[in-house]
């Protein structure tokens, strides 16, 4: 099912968000809704690593290239 949501913008990101739509050949909404999903997703991921980063820095896991060498 498809909601709309009423969102007020200024002026200035009204235009830049017409430029790219014309940029990039797709409608506004379909570039709010990207950033709105990928927004959600990075947030996901944040509460996610919050929860785990004191079990990995438990195991001596610090940085991303601990992770990178742990898995590849």
């Amino acid at each position: 099912m498809n909601t709309s949501i009423t969102v007020r913008i200024g002026d200035e990101m009204k235009n830049e968000l017409e430029k790219l739509s014309k940029y990039e050949h797709r409608a506004v909404s379909d570039l709010i809704r990207d950033s709105l999903e990928k927004y959600i997703s990075i947030q996901k991921f944040r509460k996610l690593r919050s929860k785990v980063l004191p079990f990995a820095e438990s195991q001596g896991i610090l940085t991303d290239e601990d992770v990178f060498n742990l898995v590849s």
